[in-house]
């Protein structure tokens, strides 16, 4: 078991830092606005909150109206729910693949420090996880990754220097030096 807690407390920090004007803004999830992006966390975060509890899910699809707060309370009870033992028994499902519990909080894990990092760079925001939480991400890319491409596409180039955060988006096939176009 690890906790998922710092994961979605930096996720709200940074969602409670977007303004609405850069919901339009581009991001580096291909095709994805900000807002595009701030849904797909919501939804995220309330399916791996059902699976954690095994129960069934229709998540919210588009960016509800009241996001500002719905986000943050969704992501402060995916925290809560992963903290129960019952959530790491048994079978779940992320993306339409069945896998064990544990396997799913390894993916819940992966998201919201993935997005996190995308959002943090979407909207000029600083980006800080530590060592265990980016030890759970490796563990996903080394489920859902194969040779030369990570998770979502081939592994991107990282410079001489990259550090640990920039070394892990780029495995994930993200092009770790991202940055908006000028606005």
């Amino acid at each position: 078991m690890f906790d998922l807690g710092p994961a979605a407390t930096t996720m709200s920090t940074l969602v409670a830092g977007v303004t609405d004007d850069q919901l339009d803004r581009p991001t580096p999830c291909t095709d994805w606005t900000v807002g595009d992006l701030l849904a797909h966390i919501h939804q995220f975060a309330s399916v791996f909150t059902a699976n954690a509890r095994k129960e069934p899910l229709q998540p919210p699809t588009t960016l509800v109206e009241d996001w500002r707060t719905a986000i943050p309370e969704q992501l402060d009870r995916l925290a809560a729910v992963w903290r129960e033992p019952s959530a790491w028994e048994g079978r779940a499902s992320a993306g339409g693949v069945d896998m064990s519990a544990e396997d799913n909080a390894v993916v819940a894990i992966e998201e919201l420090t993935v997005h996190g990092w995308d959002l943090a760079r979407a909207t000029g925001q600083g980006f800080h996880t530590d060592g265990g939480q980016l030890d759970q991400v490796d563990r996903f890319v080394a489920m859902f990754g194969s040779d030369g491409d990570g998770p979502f596409g081939p592994r991107a180039a990282v410079p001489a220097d990259a550090d640990r955060v920039q070394q892990l988006i780029a495995a994930t096939g993200r092009d770790p030096l991202w940055q908006p176009a000028a606005q």
